[in-house]
């Protein structure tokens, strides 16, 4: 590091100011107070404030949120030496961004449910679910696993905790289970979420080759898709009651673990959830017409016929049909060239500089609003919920009322998360989410285990496997050519261990209390899945260490 050092000194890394005929540009400060411990500690400041008050029964979410925002500001503009007008216009650009695309998803989802429950055929697709096992056991793996890594494969970003969440409750699920074992299914799937854009984007950052990367990721997370189910029912049900269920859970695991592993490795990232999702359902659904846990009580829907049946399901078949549909490059290519506009954030877009040691050059950062209305994920909910509501005989009238309501009721969700999300984003700008990923760099020997933990920080506080990726990926490759790692080895860590991370960033526990109307108890889902998380991503890390020192990447 001391080599890294040098360089940033040279280059004025700890100069707050360059001027430039426009609009002066900030340089971060990646020790500002000029004591690496003091000033991890106070980047750490936000955070524990924030985790702080989510884990207080006292204290609302959005109440949390804004505090936590509050003091990530006062941090950056009086410790770090960032402008107020930046760390201002950051705390706005990240507000922008959890009400859209974010906080659109949500919404849409929310609305399509509520269309399915007032058609009445929601019933009929729960005992469609229990015709293959009434076994909640079973309908937990089937849903939040299987299912919804279809949906994180396809679209990401937020819908599949959405959608099985909402899912779960309607199966008669309690709002607090659903939310919990919705996050801690949405593990192993995401580091290749949303057609692999997690990993695109570490290749973006490194430069390093994209199917090295994702033949890594490959080798990693497989293991824990065998893993996660026997760990999602563990955590349900118990660990006797876990054992009961075995055949199912190891089907569904490996189901999607070897397509996975193969994918990965021989054709690269884009269809790796798709095509495991679908293999890990239907193997389960096979499985299920041979075997049967003890004491199921699955009966096949009374009274209903193969149309009616087809009937209900059918929200569910458009909305996969049309989320995937609009994660194609073809279809979103195509989309984004009726629709998007991008605007660059006055004041803020590239006006911050990062340094040397987390970028190898001075870079700056972009600042940029996608506004890709017709593209987005939210968008093929919504035409998804509509198409579907007429489908099913719902008049226009009745939808359009439905859907204001549904805006009023996730309205104050929706301010959560654009508070949570401008909070990550006067991290991500001013600099102190570096500050707390250099703690880590500074791990020497156990920095295979210690950079992996780095990546589950990182989704921890940006709340996606992407941002983790463009936030610590360049970090990475730097730290482990300087330590003798495989830099591919280490910046596919950062997105294996970064998932794990995924159940406790404060937007998919935001995401998760919305879509099952669990709104106040943020601070418990919390509580109930940190311990996971953390266990989770030490067990990658592990994984990683034995990787770069015995068991070669």
């Amino acid at each position: 590091m001391a080599a890294a050092a040098a360089v940033a000194q040279s280059i004025g890394v700890r100069t707050s100011h360059t001027n430039t005929p426009d609009m002066p540009s900030w340089s971060q400060q990646y020790d500002p107070l000029g004591s690496p411990v003091l000033s991890t500690a106070v980047a750490l400041v936000p955070v524990v404030l924030l985790l702080g008050a989510l884990s207080s029964h006292r204290i609302r979410a959005h109440w949390a949120a804004l505090g936590g925002l509050a003091a990530a500001i006062l941090v950056a503009v009086f410790a770090v030496g960032m402008p107020a007008g930046l760390a201002l216009r950051a705390a706005g650009f990240g507000a922008a961004y959890g009400l859209f695309p974010l906080g659109w998803i949500i919404l849409n989802t929310i609305f399509l449910y509520q269309l399915a429950v007032d058609s009445g055929t929601f019933e009929t697709v729960k005992r469609s679910l229990a015709s293959l096992s009434g076994d909640r056991r079973i309908q937990l793996v089937l849903v939040a696993f299987s299912f919804g890594a279809f949906f994180e494969g396809a679209a990401g970003f937020g819908t599949p905790v959405a959608v099985t969440g909402a899912l779960l409750v309607g199966l008669g699920f309690s709002p607090l289970d659903a939310a919990v074992y919705s996050l801690i299914a949405n593990t192993a799937p995401v580091a290749f979420g949303a057609l692999g854009t997690p990993l695109i984007a570490l290749q973006g950052v490194t430069g390093l080759d994209l199917r090295a990367l994702s033949g890594m990721v490959g080798r990693q997370l497989p293991l824990f898709s065998l893993i996660v189910p026997f760990w999602l029912i563990a955590a349900f049900a118990g660990v006797r009651k876990m054992w009961e269920i075995w055949p199912a859970l190891l089907v569904a695991g490996a189901a999607f673990a070897i397509p996975q592993f193969l994918v990965s490795n021989f054709h690269g990232p884009w269809l790796v959830d798709i095509i495991a999702a679908v293999c890990s359902m239907a193997a389960l659904a096979a499985l299920l017409r041979v075997w049967k846990p003890r004491g199921d009580t699955a009966a096949v829907a009374t009274g209903e016929g193969a149309a009616a049946v087809w009937r209900a399901w059918l929200p569910w078949i458009v909305l996969s049909v049309l989320v995937f549909a609009w994660g194609t490059p073809q279809v979103k290519g195509m989309l984004d060239g009726l629709s998007i506009i991008k605007i660059p954030v006055p004041g803020l877009h590239e006006q911050v500089i990062r340094t040397a040691p987390v970028v190898a050059k001075p870079t700056p950062e972009a600042a940029i609003f996608t506004f890709n209305w017709l593209s987005a994920s939210g968008s093929a909910i919504c035409l998804a919920a509509w198409i579907s509501g007429f489908a099913l005989g719902l008049p226009a009238r009745h939808m359009a009322k439905r859907y204001g309501q549904t805006v009023v009721r996730v309205g104050p969700s929706l301010l959560t998360i654009a508070a949570m999300l401008a909070l990550g984003y006067v991290t991500r700008y001013s600099g102190t989410d570096a500050i707390l990923g250099l703690a880590f760099a500074h791990t020497g020997a156990f920095y295979p285990f210690f950079g992996t933990l780095l990546g589950w920080l990182g989704v921890a506080l940006t709340g996606s496997d992407t941002s983790s990726n463009v936030l610590f990926g360049g970090l990475q490759v730097i730290t482990a050519q300087q330590v003798g790692v495989n830099p591919t080895l280490m910046a596919a860590a950062n997105s294996s261990g970064g998932v794990m991370g995924k159940m406790i960033d404060a937007q998919s526990i935001v995401v998760a209390g919305t879509a099952t109307q669990t709104r106040g108890q943020e601070g418990t889902i919390l509580r109930r899945v940190f311990l996971h998380s953390l266990a989770l991503a030490s067990l990658v890390g592990l994984l990683v260490a034995l990787q770069a020192r015995i068991l070669g990447p």
